[in-house]
């Protein structure tokens, strides 16, 4: 996959595992709350890209102490994905908070959860760099609603 990702011009991310994302020459990896903490995963991907989920104004915060490359917020809105417990929403609220911090510090913020077409220009309107999608691509026609994506976060 990494070398796919490679040949394609893509950048490729493993979730959560910062070993494995080393052994398979990925771009770097997305840590959460319960994996190993950013800094650790660092030490493993060594100059690939660390990024860090973050639900609260604290963990925000804790975050941007460590060598994390980017932050992610959410959920923003109700999910499915993340299970029957993805945690309390934050909503456009709690985007522009972290924004406001992560902004400081010069780091990119990526709102994720529960997030569609509509939704995704307010998003970036409330400081987030840019948006993670799962959900709202699974459509028949993908390519298309991608498609929709760029025409829309490129007007913003």
């Amino acid at each position: 996959m990494a070398e796919r990702c490679r040949q394609a011009g893509a950048v490729f991310l493993v979730n959560d595992r910062a070993d494995v994302a080393s052994l398979a020459g990925a771009h770097g990896v997305h840590v959460g709350q319960d994996d190993l903490p950013a800094d650790a995963a660092r030490r493993l991907v060594g100059d690939g890209v660390v990024g860090v989920s973050t639900h609260t104004r604290e963990q925000v915060q804790e975050a941007l102490q460590t060598t994390a490359d980017y932050l992610a917020i959410g959920p923003v809105f109700d999910t499915t994905t993340k299970g029957r417990d993805p945690g309390p929403v934050v909503g456009v609220s709690g985007v522009r908070d972290a924004a406001q911090a992560t902004d400081l510090q010069k780091r990119p913020l990526v709102a994720i959860g529960g997030i569609t077409l509509d939704q995704a220009r307010a998003l970036i309107g409330a400081g987030a760099t840019s948006v993670a999608v799962i959900s709202d691509l699974l459509a028949p026609d993908w390519r298309t609603r991608a498609t929709d994506y760029l025409r829309v976060l490129r007007a913003v």
